[in-house]
């Protein structure tokens, strides 16, 4: 990807349909963000466990806060992306999170990573995204700075080999 903005991110797809498609860049954590700053400022009481790291899930709206998240958790404004992975911008979920009711693993994202209609698809035909399934273990239990070569590896793809080339064969 020659946009440094997406050099070496793992994307999770989240929609892709006819409108565009819609992801979240899990593995670049926004260095002057703590997930603690978001329940103060919100007035939401912290939690007696330790918080995760908040991601820069992308260049869209990066004031709007999106939660990727074990589907084992329900709440009314969610988005089921797989049968193991949910999506929501619900506050809710910061106040169960608080009270020890929230879901197993979850990922918390400022903005996101966005594509009009066709624009993915182009994207695509000329090889600007390595394309492979998501794995849960990747997006919330892999170190980010593993997770963009482990993503390639679980697939039998040593992306250390490919460089800056691109191409189709």
């Amino acid at each position: 990807m020659s946009d440094p903005r997406f050099r070496e991110s793992v994307v999770y797809l989240c929609v892709h349909n006819h409108e565009g498609a819609m992801g979240l860049v899990i593995n670049q954590p926004v260095k002057d963000v703590r997930l603690e700053d978001i329940f103060i400022n919100a007035g939401i009481p912290l939690p007696n466990r330790p918080l995760g790291r908040v991601y820069l899930g992308g260049p869209v709206e990066t004031g709007s806060v999106f939660v990727l998240y074990s589907a084992e958790y329900k709440i009314v404004n969610q988005l089921a992306v797989s049968p193991s992975v949910s999506l929501s911008r619900d506050p809710q979920m910061f106040y169960d999170l608080s009270a020890g009711l929230g879901p197993r693993s979850c990922l918390v994202a400022l903005g996101y990573a966005g594509w009009g209609p066709g624009q993915l698809e182009a994207e695509l035909s000329v090889d600007g995204w390595l394309v492979l399934p998501a794995l849960d273990e990747i997006i919330f239990h892999t170190s980010d700075h593993q997770k963009w070569r482990q993503a390639a590896r679980a697939h039998g793809v040593e992306i250390g080999l490919y460089g800056g080339v691109v191409g189709s064969a």
